[in-house]
């Protein structure tokens, strides 16, 4: 038997499953606007320590960067360039040298790039047509808008950053700092060739690029009276280089404690190293003279012994440790 309710009960009811469906849907609310608060990216900062290896997208398709991290979440930065057969698959620094362990504990964080064998790491005007080359060569963009525009995300800053390389990467350094100040405070050049408009320079360059991958030079920079190649030479462009923080190193030639050579490509390479040397010191006392005379000061290395090889890149990165951490206030 159904019992009937007074009017006043069913209005109760009414009203409490009008204020509980109210309730109900205020807190579904909060609960989807708490998901989207959650969910939203907060502010990066670089990582603490460690090392990581990405690829960002660039002109050329994605490239490889590996990347050892600032130790405590800095925004400074150091590229480290590779030389003229920098491989595919690691950056030279990674497994040459021991400039992971010398930066570990430091705060900033250290970028290599991969690849670029004989790019001077700059904009081509067109493929090399010697080697079949697919791809324009755009490294100079990437290094200073997409990759960049990459480590942003991260926590580092587009401005507190530091270049040096080795023999061309130094060379792309210096040029680098050169046009792109905003980006870089620090530039450094080991065994760089830093003066190309010097006579039998953009020939050497040519037969250089021809052995290392077969590339030709006319598809980098043009013809040897083309006005880029004055663009990419720091002798050229040394005044552009007032006011930065430079490390300028290069060796006599001549053996020294890491020429040890036992077997006779040892003995082959021990003798490029030297011719290699030689030169990149001609270049880069006629650099030094350039600047003196303009007034722009620069820390040198001239060491009376040493070859165109890492063991003594790596001990010269370790001199320049602290003019970087300095520099990038990154201690």
């Amino acid at each position: 038997m159904s019992i009937a309710r007074p009017q006043w009960t069913n209005r109760l009811l009414q009203r409490l499953l009008t204020v509980t469906a109210a309730l109900l849907a205020c807190a579904m609310l909060a609960g989807i606007s708490g998901q989207a608060t959650a969910g939203a990216a907060p502010a990066h900062r670089a990582p603490s320590g460690g090392y990581e290896e990405v690829w960002v997208p660039s002109e050329m398709g994605p490239i490889k960067v590996q990347i050892q991290w600032a130790s405590r979440g800095g925004n400074a930065a150091l590229y480290l360039l590779d030389g003229l057969r920098a491989r595919d698959d690691r950056n030279a620094w990674t497994f040459e040298t021991n400039a992971l362990d010398q930066f570990r504990n430091d705060n900033v964080t250290l970028v290599m790039p991969v690849g670029g064998e004989s790019s001077f790491y700059t904009d081509w005007m067109a493929p090399s047509n010697l080697n079949g080359q697919q791809t324009t060569y755009k490294w100079e963009s990437f290094l200073t808008r997409d990759l960049p525009n990459y480590l942003e995300t991260r926590g580092v800053s587009r401005n507190n950053n530091g270049v040096l390389g080795l023999s061309m990467g130094g060379s792309a350094a210096m040029t680098l700092a050169a046009h792109h100040r905003d980006q870089f405070t620090f530039a450094g050049s080991l065994s760089g060739y830093l003066n190309l408009s010097a006579p039998g320079m953009r020939e050497a360059i040519r037969v250089a690029m021809l052995d290392a991958g077969r590339y030709n030079v006319d598809s980098m920079w043009g013809p040897p009276w083309s006005p880029l190649w004055l663009r990419n030479d720091p002798f050229v462009q040394a005044e552009q280089l007032r006011g930065l923080s430079m490390y300028v190193y290069a060796a006599s030639g001549l053996p020294g404690p890491y020429d040890q050579p036992n077997a006779p490509i040892e003995y082959f390479n021990t003798a490029a190293g030297m011719g290699l040397e030689a030169l990149a010191l001609a270049n880069t006392r006629a650099f030094e003279f350039r600047l003196n005379s303009m007034g722009i000061p620069a820390t040198y290395s001239f060491p009376a012994n040493g070859t165109h090889s890492w063991q003594y890149w790596s001990a010269e990165l370790w001199k320049a440790r602290p003019q970087i951490l300095n520099t990038l206030n990154a201690w």
